[in-house]
């Protein structure tokens, strides 16, 4: 069972990544772009054949590791 973790800077949070994005996007003529967000995806593969056991261990990896809960969010699909 495959774990789909995206992890995102919560609002209001710096996100210098981002606005460089948003900046070279302009550059390149994209004018109706808003702000931007950049984030990172994690796939994790899991042994485990129970959906609700696979997002609470994928939960506890991202709330332990794979997210900095203080300014990011995340948010986990069962694949």
């Amino acid at each position: 069972m495959k774990a789909i973790v995206t992890v995102m800077p919560k609002p209001g949070v710096l996100d210098p990544q981002g606005k460089a994005i948003g900046r070279a996007l302009a550059h390149l003529g994209f004018t109706d772009v808003g702000e931007v967000r950049a984030g990172k995806v994690i796939e994790v593969e899991l042994a485990s054949s129970d959906p609700d056991a696979a997002r609470r261990t994928a939960e506890a990896m991202a709330e332990k590791l794979l997210a900095n809960t203080v300014i990011e969010r995340f948010s986990v699909e069962i694949a």
